[in-house]
């Protein structure tokens, strides 16, 4: 008989949490977060003629500027939900 959505959902939870249970999660992570940090180092220095001080330094503002903007949409979406559309 197959699994109910439930049923997969809790044998799913449990597989994560004995993978953490197991691992260091920022091991898990390492290879996805250096990708995202390269690619806001991307963005601001595509020609890489900026010395890596200064690239990182960019890179760190494009990755809050980033952040930021993912979050006012989440507020902007949260105040259209709540009924005070504006």
């Amino acid at each position: 008989m197959p699994e109910s959505p439930e049923e997969r959902t809790l044998r799913n939870r449990r597989a994560a949490h004995l993978l953490h249970a197991r691992h260091d999660s920022r091991e898990l992570t390492a290879k996805a977060r250096e990708a995202a940090l390269e690619r806001f180092e991307r963005d601001v220095d595509p020609e890489g003629i900026f010395p890596m001080a200064e690239r990182k330094r960019r890179a760190a503002h494009a990755r809050k500027a980033y952040f930021l903007g993912l979050a006012l949409k989440s507020a902007k979406a949260r105040r259209t939900k709540g009924g005070d559309a504006a």
